[in-house]
This record gives C-alpha cells, structure tokens and sequence, in this order.
C-alpha cells in the first residue's frame, strides 16, 4: 500500500515532523514536511499527494483554512487531522469540513499508518467509483472477441507493449475498437491497478479538452465557479487515453507535448507547475504522418506519441471474426428467456458485408435485427442492411466529374459530403460513421464548404 504513495505533513512542532517524516520513510512512504499552514497550501499548489496529516493550530494559516483549500483545490486528497485532546470538537467540525479522519495527541503509529493506509484506499476507491460512472453506458462489455489471425497477432503486440512503460499510438478506422485495445494495454501493464481514464478529443471544444486534460483555477474564465482537477491529475499513476488525437487542435499540442516530456502542466489560470506520472495511450483514424506533412499535427508530438504503433484491422479484413462478433452481441443483447439466432442466409449476408463502420456497426445491426424479427430466427430481410450501404453504381458514380470536368479535389469532397448527408438525411451521426470520420471532422467539412441542407428534399 505504502509503495509511491506521497504524504504531506503539516505541523508546528519541527521536532514531531523530524520523526514522523523518518518513520513514514521507513515504511516506504514518500512524505515532505512543512510547518505552517501558509506553506503546506503552497506545496499542494506544486504536488501531487494522497494524504495530508493536519495539525489545526499554527502560527500564520490555521489549519482549517488549509482543509477548505485542499477539499476545494484537490478533492481526492485525503485529510488526517492531529490535535490535541482539547481540539477534539475542533476536529469533529473538521471532519463535516471534509476531512477523512483524526486522531488524537500524543498518537500511536501504527493506528497512525492504519489510518493512512485506509486513507489511501478510500481515495482509490472513490476514483475507481467516479471512473466507473463514465463506464455505465459503455455498449459492450471490456473483452477482445475474435480467433482470426490479425487480431491474435495484434493481442501478442499489445502484450508486449503492456510490459512497457512507452507511449502508444493506436491507429484503427472509426468502430474498429481503439479504446477497447487501449484499455486491455492497461490492465495488462503495471498501472492496471491505478485508473484509466479517457478523453475524446473530437468531442469536445479546444477549451474544454483543455480544461478537462490540466484542471482550471477558480475564476479562470467565466463558468469557473470552483477549482477543478485535471483528468492528468486524476490518472496519476495510470493511463491516460486521448480518443482521436488527431482532432486535437494545433494550439493545445504543445502543451500536451511539454507534459509528455517531463509530466509538468498547468492549470488553466494558475502560475504554479503540477507534475503527474501518466502513461498516454493516444488512437486515431488518421494518418498522423500525412496530417503532420500538411501542418495539421505537431511532427514533435508525434514522435513522442508513436514509441509504439499499434494499427487495428478493419472487420473486412478479419472475416473470421464476424460471426463470433455478432453471436457475441446477440447473447448480450437478447432477451435471457428469448434467445435468438442468425439463420444460415442472415450469416451469407454479413459474412459478404463490408461493414464500413466495422464493429460498431454490426453491434447496431444486430441489435436492430433482434427488434425487427418475427421470432427466435433473424432473417436477412432482418438485418435491414441495404439502407445502411452505400450503392456502389448510383450514389457516387458522378463524385469525380461533371459537366465543367474534372474536379478539384475539394470539389470531390464536398460533393461527395453533400451526397451522403442528403442519402442519410442529414443523420450526421450515420453519415460520419459511413465515411469513416469523426463527428467533429464532419461538422468542420460542413461549415469550411458550407453546405446547406435543402428542406424541400
């Protein structure tokens, strides 16, 4: 329990804090001392700490004033109050204030470590618990499903990537499971005991990415009403995985690229310098080297990204893997006292599907099909899939020219954009899955050709 774990104490009493700093050494804590309330504020400006041990008198900042900025300014550090015995209903008020715990002067060390170490444990447990709250609505369950070739020899990468402490890239087209290969790395390696948190990059505007990455003062900007932590600052000692990195904007690259470096960050509206010990795991569907050739992407972080480069095959190339994937879905997804099942046609139909969203889609497919059966056997009719692709013959066969000739290459893609939104009616979720990119990529595509939906369509 003690191993990395990093202890503040804050007391008056130079000669206590001398021997309370020893013993927690010898028991394999980390633990920096300081003497005044004044001073332990400023430390965890600068640190990271899971447990603060808190005298409540001393001389310039008292020590109730410092459990109100640490349960505003870290709210997963965990307060251990010391007092002295006529403090007792000080303390009580303390722990209303927020603190964990507090134990009574003179103490008795090992009930002291005892504390700590389930001081500790409650703050793992309270990350876990917020983690798994993002996890709830998660539409299949954490487990690589497949026998083919392809994936078993990318599981044999991904283990020997797990036994690294490096940076990795994982390169997949949209729905192929990047997050889910990213996560397996994770349980995999020596973090799987601390969190892993995620964050996609494409969905959420350059401020907030930011915010939500380094943590912000209060006051930073308008809504900053309270402090908050960073995911970086949440995922210390874990993983840290940036869903579709290559989305994230050339104004915030280099400050992910400074905390890749050395772990140092900022707050957004602070001054002073936090470190974190994170392993980052990034996943794109884009070619990083061709977007980095184009100005798109930092060639820097890049290079400090791809220390390993993992690439998931698309569906269509790992056939084997459809039938599996799809009887997988089907147990989870029907009814436990109305099993059903693909007829032999329904199964000659997907196995021929070319499945542009890839698994993802053939988790919709399938939990479409099972709505629409009659009974216990899904038939073709049931996969409903000829409104799911794309013609080959009649919706794009005039995407590359017209009558002034050939087009330019934004030409073709906005025409070619214009189209598919329009086949799906404007279902911009569908169409970005169908054309293989992000929801953010599209909108962007939308507003630089500045294509307008015709209502009388």
């Amino acid at each position: 329990m003690s191993q990395n774990s990093k202890i503040l104490v804050c007391d008056d009493d130079e000669t206590l804090c001398y021997l309370l700093k020893e013993q927690l050494l010898e028991e394999g804590f980390s633990a920096d001392i300081v003497y005044d309330g004044r001073f332990a504020i400023d430390a965890l400006k600068h640190k990271n700490y899971d447990v603060l041990l808190l005298d409540l008198n001393m001389t310039e900042i008292q020590g109730e004033e410092v459990l109100k900025f640490a349960h505003e300014y870290s709210p997963s550090l965990r307060v251990v109050i010391l007092t002295a015995a006529s403090d007792l209903r000080k303390a009580v008020e303390c722990i209303k204030l927020g603190a964990y715990d507090f134990l009574s002067k003179p103490y008795n060390f090992e009930e002291l470590i005892i504390t700590i170490n389930r001081a500790i444990e409650h703050k793992d447990l309270l990350i876990k618990n917020a983690l798994l709250e993002t996890k709830l609505n998660q539409s299949y369950s954490n487990r690589i499903i497949g026998k083919s070739p392809q994936l078993l020899r990318l599981l044999s990468l991904a283990d020997k990537s797990a036994a690294s402490d490096s940076n990795v890239l994982i390169e997949g087209e949209t729905g192929t499971g990047k997050e889910l290969l990213a996560e397996y790395i994770h349980e995999h390696s020596a973090r799987k005991d601390k969190p892993f948190v995620v964050i996609n990059c494409a969905s959420l505007p350059d401020q907030l990415i930011e915010s939500e990455l380094f943590g912000h003062e209060k006051g930073a900007f308008t809504d900053a009403k309270n402090s908050k932590q960073g995911l970086v600052e949440i995922a210390h000692g874990g993983t840290l995985f940036l869903d579709e990195i290559g989305e994230m904007s050339l104004s915030l690259q280099p400050k992910l690229l400074r905390f890749m470096e050395n772990g140092e960050y900022r707050r957004i509206g602070g001054v002073a310098n936090l470190t974190s010990d994170v392993r980052v795991i990034g996943a794109t569907n884009k070619n990083l080297m061709e977007e980095s050739n184009n100005k798109n992407f930092r060639k820097d972080l890049l290079f400090r990204l791809n220390v390993i480069t993992l690439t998931i095959p698309s569906l269509r190339e790992r056939t084997e893997d459809i039938l599996v994937l799809a009887g997988h879905f089907l147990k989870l997804k029907s009814s436990i006292h109305a099993p059903k099942h693909l007829s032999e046609e329904a199964e000659k139909v997907l196995m021929s599907y070319k499945f542009p969203g890839n698994i993802r889609e053939l988790e919709h497919i399938i939990e479409r099909a099972i709505i629409f059966a009659e009974n216990d056997l899904i038939l073709p009719e049931d996969l409903n899939l000829a409104g799911n692709s794309l013609p080959k013959n009649s919706l794009f066969q005039d995407s590359i020219e017209d009558e002034d000739g050939i087009l330019s290459m934004d030409q073709i893609e906005k025409k070619h954009i214009s189209k598919a939104l329009n086949f799906y009616s404007w279902d911009r979720n569908q169409t970005a899955m169908q054309l293989g990119i992000s929801l953010k990529t599209l909108y962007t595509k939308i507003k630089k050709y500045k294509i307008q939906q015709n209502r009388y369509e």
